[in-house]
């Protein structure tokens, strides 16, 4: 019997291939979408360890220079001399053209013994450190970079990270432009001997630097990948449940011929399994196929963000492949629990009549409102009194979950409201039977109203950075020409130089110093014209630059002041017992470390060994890249130490735009998804409901009609779900910009609105809902009116 039972419930799939297919489509979906930025962020995180690991760099001490920049070389040499056991090595980026790829330099002799596979066992060391060189890289980074002119003959090391070119430090300086400089020292043994002047030790790293630098953007993804797989998991919920409603006849027979509920209940459990496994082996590939396609945008973000080595290629484990299959299988258990429930609950005849399934799924609107409010009420509490990011991401669950939840109830309310304000009886059967509808509607609808809300809200935060960002790059970048020297005394003679080409020599120089715990950047800043007109102030005194070139006050930026509580008017003590009284709060995008600024006299007083390398160089605009060309063939200058405005300007903006594209990526497939779900709904929904349909055409509708009132309650209700989405995105926004934002980097975006992007995404909305609607129509308007009759013989 059991036997039996199973191929009478499966006979139901093979007799609706349409919806089987939306079945496992989106089961498949869902499964890819959530595996594939798993894989993504899998992937980067080992990167990261990779590149930690690389020459024992998480597990030796190192020293760094206290300003975070290159030190010389000399002081490497004199550690070495006074027993210090270290190893210099060099870190920077090199460009040609469109090409560019991080470039490590290391010194072969000196290096620990954990390097990568092959690097001491080398028969041919001098080739290694001989110009042109080798350069040790991932395979793909090998085949990426094959014919880029200027680079060392490339060999493939499987224990580089990707992104990464491995070599030795002399042929590194010379890439990089910073002959005689070291970024930092990898200890072996500590010596005796105090550090110089300008050095700082920095402990083995118990963590991944870079994990927790980019901890916001992984979770970021991780919410979208959640999104969409709530997305595909509502396709699967409403195909399971209609697929229930279509078999309450076979379900009563079957009951009635003897076979159990628990037996009835473990075959339909059974059912959703094969189909589950079946969908998710395909959605692993499908996410194995996406994560590959977004990875490169990603590694390109977190390179140029963070400066992190990301591989371009994806190295997936069996772990992998049987823990997508599992979030398919129980991503299907969970689409089928609320019907399976419904099932166990109704009485034996009950799946029987008509109507029970609607009306089971009616009763559920109170409870569903309910936890919609429930739901809103713990996301505001959450937004006022949450910390941190797993907060942040908390209320962006409970917003959106709970407009899921009360949408349903919504569109009854719309869909009464206008039956009661209809007139004429076709209008009122129209909207009576739209409600009717809304339960084997419903979550495709909450599938596009989730997704339209993330598009808004998401569309909201992307632009507001936007503008605030062109803004904030014009005033931070004021000068026209930024240079770097590479010794104090070329630094010297380059300001001598510059006398009388330029209108104003500015310093950048800075230190890094530990101040309560956090390590604060402390940077040094000339009185001059160019701030005072230019720098991004938040919130300030009016006498701010008179005050900051006295020397006895101090600016801050936004994340210092959120993650101390500091305001303008208090003071701040620095490590020397030196108070400052702070006089204004300016903003810093895209620093995840908190800064404070001081006059520059009062840097080099209170720490003299600072680096004075980097300088900010004031020039007519129709002089600049005279001048820039001047100090590289002229001076002598490497191309890498001149950067004009308009490169950085472009470079920056460039990074932005690529941190969105995996976002704007899922955005629009997820909205794609939700299309799907309508269709798929509305292709199950028009063989279902072909006993309501046939009375309306027997007393007068033609089939024509018939078709259009389908496509003008597709349109309706997706018109209606987009006016629900409006505000929830709006909301979405708000706490992506004010909430997640503050908690990921410590700064808050002020909002601007985009009504005409909403009118463009109300238009997709439509023009989703009338392609999916279209093809349901267009089969009622073509069928012959015999099936229309035969509907009447089949009475029940």
């Amino acid at each position: 019997m059991y036997w039996a039972g199973f191929k009478a419930l499966i006979s139901h799939w093979r007799r609706h291939k349409v919806q089987l297919a939306g079945l496992i489509l989106g089961l498949m979906l869902a499964t890819a979408f959530w595996t594939g930025v798993q894989a993504i962020n899998a992937q980067a995180r080992q990167s990261y360890a990779q590149a930690a690991s690389l020459m024992g760099q998480d597990q030796l001490a190192q020293i760094v220079a206290i300003d975070g920049q290159n030190f010389p070389q000399e002081e490497y040499i004199a550690l070495r001399r006074a027993g210090w056991q270290v190893s210099p090595i060099l870190q920077g980026r090199w460009r040609h053209q469109d090409s560019y790829v991080n470039v490590m330099g290391i010194d072969p002799v000196t290096a620990p013994p954990v390097g990568p596979t092959g690097l001491g066992q080398m028969s041919e060391l001098v080739s290694f450190i001989t110009p042109p060189g080798v350069g040790m890289a991932a395979s793909q980074t090998v085949a990426r970079l094959a014919g880029v002119p200027g680079l060392p003959a490339l060999q493939v090391s499987p224990d580089v990270v990707g992104g990464l070119v491995l070599t030795d430090i002399g042929i590194a300086q010379d890439l990089l432009g910073a002959e005689h400089q070291i970024t930092r020292l990898i200890v072996v043994t500590p010596g005796t001997t105090p550090l110089p002047e300008g050095l700082r030790m920095r402990p083995a790293a118990q963590d991944s630097e870079l994990t927790r630098l980019t901890d916001s953007f992984h979770l970021n993804l991780t919410a979208f990948g959640f999104l969409s797989f709530a997305v595909g998991l509502l396709i699967v919920h409403s195909a399971v449940g209609l697929g229930f409603e279509q078999r309450r006849v076979l379900f009563r027979t079957l009951r009635a011929l003897g076979l159990p509920l628990r037996a009835l209940v473990v075959l339909l459990l059974s059912e959703v399994a094969v189909i589950a496994l079946c969908a998710g082996v395909f959605g692993v590939v499908l996410g194995y196929g996406l994560a590959a396609v977004l990875l490169p945008d990603v590694a390109a973000t977190l390179s140029g963000l963070y400066g992190a080595p990301v591989s371009g290629g994806l190295s997936l484990s069996p772990v992998w492949w049987l823990g997508g299959i599992a979030v398919a299988l129980l991503g299907a258990l969970a689409a089928a629990g609320q019907s399976l429930w419904r099932l166990v609950r109704l009485p034996v005849l009950a799946p029987a009549q008509p109507r029970a399934w609607a009306r089971a799924s009616a009763r559920s609107l109170w409870w569903q409102f309910g936890a919609a409010c429930v739901l809103m009420v713990a996301a505001l509490g959450l937004a006022v009194w949450g910390q941190g990011l797993s907060a942040g991401f908390m209320t962006l669950a409970a917003l959106l979950l709970g407009a899921a939840l009360v949408l349903p109830g919504f569109l009854y309310a719309v869909t009464g409201a206008a039956q009661r304000l209809s007139r004429g009886v076709g209008a009122q059967w129209f909207w009576a039977d739209t409600r009717q509808q809304l339960p084997g509607m419903s979550l495709a609808l909450m599938a596009l109203t989730l997704a339209l809300a993330a598009n808004i809200g998401v569309g909201t935060m992307v632009g507001s950075f936007r503008l605030v960002f062109t803004g904030w790059l014009d005033q931070r970048l004021a000068s026209e020409l930024y240079i770097s020297a590479r010794t104090k005394e070329e630094a010297a003679h380059l300001r001598s130089w510059l006398q009388g080409k330029v209108d104003a020599t500015l310093p950048i120089w800075g230190v890094e110093v530990p101040l309560d715990g956090v390590q604060t950047q402390i940077y040094g800043m000339q009185d001059h014209a160019t701030y005072r007109d230019h720098w991004p102030i938040l919130k300030g005194d009016a006498d701010l630059w008179d005050r900051l070139a006295k020397g006895d006050s101090t600016l801050i930026n936004e994340q210092f002041a959120r993650r101390t509580g500091l305001e303008p008017g208090q003071t701040v003590t620095l490590p020397k017992g030196h108070q400052l009284r702070i006089v204004a709060v300016y903003s810093d995008y895209g620093n995840p470390q908190q800064q404070m600024i001081i006059a520059n006299d009062l840097l080099t007083d209170l720490y003299p060994q600072v680096s004075r390398l980097r300088y900010a160089l004031r020039v007519p605009p129709d002089r600049v890249a005279a001048l820039a060309d001047a100090l590289i063939n002229e001076f002598g200058l490497p191309p890498a130490h001149v950067s004009q405005q308009d490169q950085i300007k472009a470079y920056s903006t460039e990074v932005f735009e690529r941190t969105f594209s995996v976002t704007a990526a899922l955005n629009v497939l997820t909205l794609g998804v939700a299309a799907m779900a309508i269709l798929l709904s509305l292709l199950t929904l028009s063989i279902i409901r072909l006993p309501q349909l046939a009375p309306v055409w027997a007393v007068g509708l033609t089939r024509q009609q018939l078709a259009v009132l389908e496509l003008l309650r597709a349109l309706a209700l997706a018109g209606f779900s987009t006016v629900l989405a409006l505000p929830v995105g709006l909301l979405l926004g708000w706490v992506l910009l004010a909430v997640v934002n503050v908690a990921a980097f410590g700064w808050q975006l002020p909002m601007t609105v985009f009504p005409t992007d909403w009118v463009r995404l109300g238009g997709l909305a439509l023009l989703a809902a009338a392609v999916a609607a279209a093809w349901p129509a267009w089969r009622l308007a073509s069928m012959s009116p015999a099936r229309l009759v035969g509907v009447f013989a089949h009475e029940r």
